[in-house]
């Protein structure tokens, strides 16, 4: 692994943020059974993009869920992180009741609906379907949690301009 220099120099050139595409593509998740987990994230429908066994107890299975530019690799022997401590994975989704269905059918244990009143969080769906404010959540087998957000308009300022 390489350290990069920290220099306290002021550049004399900054380059416009926008013009350096910086873009989310993997998050680790730790897990206790390679396979288990594997088959989890297969059957959730998600794309798998590869598969690596590095020998003595390490593996990585790449899975990108549906339309996303970003992906999650669940691993075995390859991060320090516990099995299972990852959470709020938010998976933005435009009709939550059709997602939430989806992953039932999938087998998977989904909440029921729930949405955020300030601090509060209270059952069922935000009475005005406001964008952003409506969750159902769901775990793997090894406890990493999910999150599905209801997003039907994004809020100014909340997509990159060209």
């Amino acid at each position: 692994m390489s350290m990069t220099d920290m220099s306290t120099d002021t550049p004399t050139q900054t380059p416009d943020v926008r013009t350096i595409d910086m873009k989310l593509e993997v998050v680790t998740l730790p897990v206790s059974d390679f396979d288990r987990a594997k088959a989890f994230y297969k059957s959730l429908g998600w794309r798998l993009d590869g598969e690596f066994v590095f020998g003595d107890g390490m593996a990585a299975a790449q899975f990108t869920p549906p339309h996303s530019e970003a992906s999650i690799t669940v691993a075995k022997g390859i991060t320090t992180t516990e099995p299972g401590s990852v959470q709020r994975l938010e998976l933005i989704v435009s009709d939550i009741d059709a997602a939430r269905e989806h992953l039932i059918r999938r087998g998977v244990q989904v909440s029921e609906l729930f949405h955020r009143d300030g601090a509060a969080l209270l059952p069922g769906p935000d009475p005005q379907r406001r964008s952003y404010l409506t969750y159902a959540s769901f775990n793997d087998p090894d406890g990493n949690g999910w999150l599905l957000q209801e997003v039907t308009e994004r809020a100014p300022g909340r997509a990159w301009e060209d």
